[in-house]
């Protein structure tokens, strides 16, 4: 069975600077899924948010420093799907799924309840 992994870093560039990585290659997971990365696929560029042995993949929010999800995973996915076709969550970055031989990953970030009607 694989060893799959969903965190929440509230920000993924602050997780990185606190251990974030090193962690990650300790648990020796197969696929993590991050949520609220709250960055942007070019902020991402320095060799630590792509680590040895997994495959990246980021969906940014269109908003600078919101939202966001990624997902890394061991062995390549045969899909990689960023849009749900609905918005907001597609221009939030929200959605994420890698697709393998019988089995689909998603990461997803929800947002919270609110008390305004949106």
């Amino acid at each position: 069975m694989a060893k799959i992994i969903t965190c929440n870093t509230n920000g993924i560039r602050a997780a990185a600077r606190k251990g974030f990585f090193a962690w990650l290659q300790q648990e020796q997971a197969d696929v993590v899924c991050i949520q609220e990365t709250k960055a942007q696929v070019h902020q991402l560029e320095d060799p630590v948010f792509t680590p040895n042995g997994y495959h990246c993949y980021y969906n940014d929010a269109v908003k600078k420093g919101y939202s966001g999800t990624a997902l890394y995973s061991r062995e390549k996915p045969v899909k990689v799907t960023t849009s749900l076709g609905w918005d907001p969550a597609d221009s939030e970055g929200r959605y994420l799924q890698a697709d393998y031989k019988g089995l689909s990953v998603i990461s997803l970030y929800l947002p919270s309840g609110c008390s305004s009607d949106e």
